[in-house]
Parts: C-alpha cells; structure tokens; sequence
C-alpha cells in the first residue's frame, strides 16, 4: 500500500452490505481489511483479499481482543475507517422468530458478542490508529431496533438498539481525539439470504421496493468520507421511508 492510501476495516464483508461494501471502497481506492470467523475464500472476486483478511469469532471475546494485534500488524499506523458491520441472528426451528420468551441465555450472549460488544472492543482497541489517521466509525444497526420486527429476533432487535446508543457514547468520547462515529440502520435489503416474506413486505413500503446492498455501501463511504467531516452521533436509516 500507498503511504497515502487510506485503509479501511470491515466486519462481516462475506455477502450482502458487508460485499458490496468492499466493492465500494476498493473502486474508491481504499485498503480494505475484512474480518471473519472464515478463512478468506479462495473465489472472493476483489483483489489482494487474503492477505488482508483477519480470522476472527466476535462470538469469543478473548479470541476478538487477540485478534487485535493482529490486525495493527496490518496497519502503517492509522486506520481511516472501522465499520462494524458483522451480525448474526438465529433463527428458531424452520426459520422461526426467536422471541424473549424463547431465545436461551447462550443465544443472547452470542448475538451480543458479535453485533454489539465487538464494535466497541475494535473501536477501543485500534483507537491511537483511528486518532492518528481522524478517522471514522460506522456502526451497522437496524430498522429492528426501534421496533418489533417480523423477522429479527428478540436478542437481534435489542443489540441493535443498544448499538445505536453505543454509536451516541462513543461519538462524544471519540470527538475529542478527531474521531467520528455514526450509524446506518437498514431496513429491508436485497440480500443473498432473504427470510421467507421479505419480498411480500417490499410492497408495503413507501417506496414500494427492496433495497440493494450498494446502496447501503454507498451511504457508509459518505460516512466515512471528507464530506460528512462535521457529522457525528447520528444514525441513517437507510430503508426507503420504512421508518415512517
């Protein structure tokens, strides 16, 4: 890499958002480092991956925080852009919604390693590259968050949700180190893995259509980019008017 190039971090880059993020960046002339619990598919279709890829389950705290020197290892010292994007969401017997009065207590520490204290030990940990290079976070949550969902889960739904104030808390102790730090909240996206309905729900919605991964890719590089230089705090819902 370039000493100027800038050098992005993404989680959960394997299909959907995560994927068309990767494009998105790379076209920009990004440095996108991805992570995984995965090895690097040999078919992944973007350039120079495999030796930007990060082995990591953010199921495992101890194994997250390990991986973190790993990835400095793959730094110059600064990282323009974390975007916390990996999330799980389990499903119950046939695709069955996992509501509060089903979902088991490991099922809740698990959803909430990955999509919710992940974000924060990487931000914490990469901090004095994120400081050097001023750089930004984006935090993927969810329409599933501000309301019950027919879909997402119970233990989804609530990390998310907790993320979103998470993005809040770290972009008041993050600005002062130049460092800016927002949140998209999707809403129904065309992804490779849609739940059974999806489809029917896209006629219902304001704009009367699903959204597309680049989209959602295109509304994070803005986040992470010069022109959203004075944007911090906030959340995007990226869902067509679903929210309203």
């Amino acid at each position: 890499m370039s000493e100027d190039q800038k050098v992005m971090l993404l989680t959960g880059a394997s299909r959907g958002i995560g994927h068309a993020t990767v494009r998105r960046f790379s076209a920009e002339g990004w440095r996108v480092i991805t992570c995984s619990r995965y090895a690097f598919p040999k078919e992944c279709p973007w350039g120079g991956g495999e030796e930007n890829h990060v082995q990591v389950d953010l199921t495992d705290p101890k194994n997250t925080i390990e991986a973190i020197e790993s990835i400095r290892e793959r730094l110059n010292g600064r990282l323009h852009a974390l975007v916390n994007n990996a999330g799980i969401s389990p499903k119950g017997e046939g695709g069955a919604r996992l509501n509060t009065l089903d979902t088991d207590l490991r099922t809740w520490g698990h959803v909430f390693h990955v999509n919710f204290f992940a974000s924060v030990v990487l931000a914490r940990g990469l901090k004095a590259e994120l400081t050097a290079a001023k750089g930004a976070v984006v935090n993927v949550t969810s329409i599933a968050g501000s309301r019950v969902h027919p879909f997402a889960g119970a233990a989804y739904a609530t990390s998310k949700a907790a993320l979103a104030a998470l993005t809040r808390e770290m972009a008041h102790d993050f600005g002062p180190l130049g460092v800016r730090v927002n949140a998209i909240a999707p809403g129904e996206v065309r992804t490779a893995i849609l739940s059974p309905g999806t489809e029917e729900m896209a006629e219902g919605l304001p704009m009367r259509r699903l959204g597309e991964p680049d989209e959602v890719a295109a509304v994070i590089h803005f986040l992470c980019s010069d022109e959203s230089s004075y944007i911090s705090g906030t959340e995007i819902e990226v869902n067509g008017a679903q929210h309203v």
